[in-house]
């Protein structure tokens, strides 16, 4: 049987196979960062360890390892890694899989059962040029089924396009604990409170407050991916409790934050 140990680890080395599903391996340090970039094939993100912030020009996703980031081929996007990342990648050519198109029509992150969980990890160990009715190919057709059924994970943040909102935004990404109201921002962007509201609306699709609670959780989760606890967690995202916080996070991601914990 051919190791993944042996298989290249070029991407682009894995975009002309007659395989529907190929499957690499790959190591990162912590803070390796890969500029944007797109594929030929969908991909599939996964790591077995560590983090990923994923970035498109629309928007962000952190990707922890419960999660794993589903990209349509031609999405031009970045990665940056939090941690060492032990990522297993998935290239999937959409007219040879078993439904003949993309599995998912949108970028987004899915969770990561443990049936997915080693799936993935059985066909990084078998042969890259798995032959129809094989073993591969079988592990190949259960993965695609898994990721059908996956729930998503809402863990991204929408990124505005107005000049305005852009300072707001970026001030709150880097301290997503700041507890100033919009009337406050208002003064500090030149727009009133009125035009902030209505424009976060349109280009955003929420209110302030909303975005600013998924910037809070979306930063959260890098804490409690390294095992910081709750606690410090909720304080240094502008919860008073662990239990607000805990009860927030659950409403919103779908998952409670002790599951990011145990990873």
């Amino acid at each position: 049987m051919q190791s993944r140990n042996s298989r290249s680890t070029q991407p682009s080395e894995y975009q002309e196979l007659r395989q529907p599903i190929g499957a690499m391996s790959k190591h990162f340090a912590d803070g390796h960062h890969i500029p944007y970039h797109n594929h030929k094939r969908d991909q599939l993100l996964f790591a077995v360890s560590g983090m990923m912030r994923l970035k498109t020009e629309n928007g962000a996703w952190i990707v922890p390892p419960v999660g794993a980031i589903y990209i349509p081929s031609g999405v031009s996007h970045s990665v940056t890694m939090h941690g060492e990342v032990d990522m297993r990648t998935l290239y999937i050519d959409p007219q040879k899989t078993t439904k003949g198109d993309q599995l998912l029509s949108d970028l987004m992150v899915i969770s990561v059962s443990n049936l997915l969980r080693e799936l993935i990890l059985a066909l990084c160990e078998e042969p890259l040029q798995y032959e129809t009715g094989s073993r591969g190919h079988k592990i190949a057709q259960m993965i695609e089924q898994e990721i059908l059924a996956a729930p998503e994970l809402f863990l991204h943040v929408l990124l505005p396009r107005d000049k305005r909102l852009q300072i707001l935004c970026a001030n709150l990404l880097l301290d997503p604990s700041d507890r100033r109201t919009l009337a406050a921002w208002s003064q500090t962007v030149g727009a009133s409170t009125r035009t902030l509201s209505r424009l976060f609306e349109r280009e955003l699709g929420m209110t302030f407050i909303q975005w600013r609670q998924r910037v809070r959780f979306h930063n959260s989760l890098a804490a409690l991916s390294n095992g910081v606890p709750i606690a410090k967690v909720a304080f240094d995202n502008g919860y008073d409790s662990a239990s607000a916080f805990s009860a927030a996070f659950s409403k919103l991601m779908g998952l409670a934050p002790s599951k990011i914990l145990k990873h």
